[in-house]
């Protein structure tokens, strides 16, 4: 750090009886009163430095031997106040980044200029100021941090801007261009697990990109802020450097506050909570505004942390729409914690914010929906095309199968992603319906390779909310297709009590259909059965009313099959529930049609009934021999 000394007297400053005086064998003769303390002074060495004191003496009238003069508003104070009084008597005085701010504003107020004096004290700081302090980087950043306890000065006098766009100069340099006194690599890095998690390898893969973040984690919001428009005007610094430059500063400023969380919905708490509250909104809201618009600049986790930190601190609907978007474009990479957000309002019943989620899927399908595989070709630009080289039109086909096919990719990711989140929500006994299925279907059906998590899902659902009724159960299992499910899975399914009865009929159909084609059956229903696996679009629209589901586990052991009943016992019961429902079903239509279960069998083509009539034969003639 730099420092500058003026003067070269001994310090004869004493404190007598509350009364700060020089030792001096000449009388004072000015009694001067800075914020209640009172100096006795003499008027020579003062008045020929300082403008504004000698206006005051000539307009304040003498009083027997002391003339007084008042400053109540004096920048900086005693300390400052008594700094420039040294320098006027010649006393030694040592200047440095943490006093010339209040040495300078004390200066300015008192009039200490070169009209007054040549080489007067304003002159001496301006020149210690530019060659020495804003040369160096720890110095410019210990002054600007000073200038907030002056902000109306140091914005008059200019010291805040020159501070700011020396320290942006500097990051924008190579470092070794740079008199650095860096503190950060004396602290450790900070972690807060509630809100902002440092990403220590990508901390340390940039870090001498990134020298500069730690030191400027220290400055308040407002010149943190200035700063960083400036660092990013400047143009030179990666997108990414600034998104890790922000996650710096965000886990310094926004510790644990999850505290928060259930302050909303208390009736009364402390007036200082409530601005503890206001002072984080703040500084999130201005953190969320200098996010670089690029992709991937920040992780998808840290968006989703600072969405969480909007809804705990009641940030504004525009920022929870700008992170819901910027998530929507990277969601891919999310994480199913980084997805369950709080939800702390009054107004809502569920534990985790539903909406945010559907409002970021959205945004997400937005943003992934894949180009065509080809230019389009205009009228007008025909004779431009066919001018092009074979190679150039290679290329582009190229570049856009490469953008469908990551899009494709986003998606897969994402749908495994949403049916992870879905089996952590749908315990919640106050989540809706109809946001459970908004949520499922938010994605694509060919995103989902197979609908065993899905079915996890429904079946969490489902016994978290026993209260269904038959009609919500079959509009629950409509988003499953039971083509798509593994066969433990299957043999699950077709033991829970909790799904549909239809759905348990499509469920068996696909068993069956599986092991006759795995145990040698493939003699008896070669065709059909091969049909129906084969053709997957026509059976899943023609299935309609059976093919979505969601699962519960019969004694919550996924991984044991052991006791579960064979396919032919399956469907041996088979007949004996469809019998039962359609006993029901004379009596309560639904919302498919008036007909039974078994009749709207009938619906499916290439002879479903029949092979169904296949299959119960084959079972009862298997049931037969066994007992011969």
């Amino acid at each position: 750090m730099k420092f500058m000394k003026l003067g070269s007297r001994p310090d004869t400053f004493i404190t007598t009886e509350a009364v700060r005086s020089v030792n001096s064998e000449v009388v004072s003769d000015l009694i001067v009163q800075v914020k209640g303390s009172r100096y006795l002074l003499h008027k020579f060495p003062l008045l020929s430095k300082c403008s504004r004191l000698q206006r005051l003496c000539s307009e304040s009238p003498e009083t027997s031997q002391h003339q007084i003069v008042q400053l109540p508003d004096f920048p900086g104070g005693i300390e400052a106040f008594e700094l420039c009084a040294k320098f006027c008597y010649g006393i030694t005085i040592t200047l440095s980044a943490y006093n010339i701010v209040a040495a300078r504003c004390a200066a300015e107020y008192l009039q200490m200029t070169e009209d007054v004096e040549k080489g007067n004290l304003i002159y001496k700081l301006e020149v210690f100021f530019n060659s020495c302090i804003l040369s160096g980087w720890k110095d410019s950043i210990v002054t600007l941090q000073s200038t907030k306890s002056f902000p109306l000065w140091s914005e008059d006098l200019v010291i805040t801007s020159r501070c700011i766009e020396a320290i942006a100069s500097k990051v924008l340099a190579h470092p070794s261009k740079v008199n650095l006194s860096r503190s950060y690599s004396r602290r450790g890095p900070r972690d807060d697990i509630s809100c902002i998690e440092s990403d220590s390898r990508r901390h340390n893969k940039d870090s001498s990109k990134i020298w500069w973040a730690e030191d400027l984690a220290e400055l308040s919001i407002d010149l943190y802020w200035r700063s960083m428009i400036a660092i990013k005007s400047g143009g030179k610094v990666p997108a990414t450097v600034i998104g890790d430059a922000l996650r710096i500063y965000a886990s310094r400023w926004l510790p644990n506050i999850s505290k928060y969380a259930n302050l909303e919905k208390q009736i009364v708490h402390d007036q200082s909570e409530s601005d503890s509250i206001g002072k984080h909104r703040q500084l999130l809201e201005s953190i969320i505004s200098l996010l670089p618009a690029e992709k991937g600049a920040v992780s998808c986790s840290f968006l989703l942390k600072l969405l969480k930190a909007t809804n705990i601190l009641k940030g504004s609907c525009s920022s929870k729409m700008e992170l819901a978007r910027r998530v929507g474009l990277q969601l891919e990479d999310a994480s199913v914690n980084d997805l369950l957000i709080p939800c702390v309002s009054h107004t809502c019943d569920t534990i985790y914010d539903v909406d945010i989620v559907i409002t970021i899927l959205q945004q997400f399908m937005l943003q992934v929906q894949s180009p065509p595989t080809s230019p389009l070709r205009r009228k007008g630009d025909f004779e431009r095309r066919r001018s092009r080289s074979a190679e150039n039109i290679d290329l582009e086909f190229q570049e856009s199968r490469r953008s469908s096919s990551a899009s494709h990719s986003s998606k897969l990711k994402v749908a495994k992603l949403v049916d992870g989140y879905l089996q952590e929500i749908a315990s919640d006994t106050n989540l809706r319906l109809s946001k459970f299925i908004s949520i499922a279907e938010a994605i694509p059906e060919f995103a989902r390779l197979d609908h065993d998590d899905l079915y996890k899902a429904i079946d969490i659902y489902l016994k978290g909310h026993p209260g269904l009724n038959k009609s919500e159960r079959k509009r629950l299992c409509r988003i499953l297709d039971c083509k798509k499910l593994s066969m433990d899975v299957c043999m699950h399914a077709a033991q829970n009590e909790l799904l549909p009865l239809r759905v348990v009929v499509q469920v068996l159909f696909f068993e069956q259909a599986r092991t006759a084609m795995s145990g040698g059956h493939v003699t008896e229903l070669p065709s059909n059965i091969k049909a129906l696996l084969a053709n997957h679009d026509d059976t899943a629209k023609t299935s309609a009313s059976f093919n979505k589901a969601k699962m519960t586990p019969v004694n919550d052991q996924w991984s044991n099959a052991s006791g579960l009943k064979s396919p032919k016992s399956n469907i041996s019961t088979l007949k004996m529930k469809l019998a039962e429902d359609d006993d029901l079903d004379e009596h309560n239509a639904d919302e498919i049609g008036k007909s039974s279960r078994i009749k709207a069998l009938c619906v499916l083509p290439n002879r479903p009934k029949k092979m169904f009539s296949k299959l119960w034969s084959n079972n009862r003639s298997s049931v037969a021999s066994e007992k011969n």
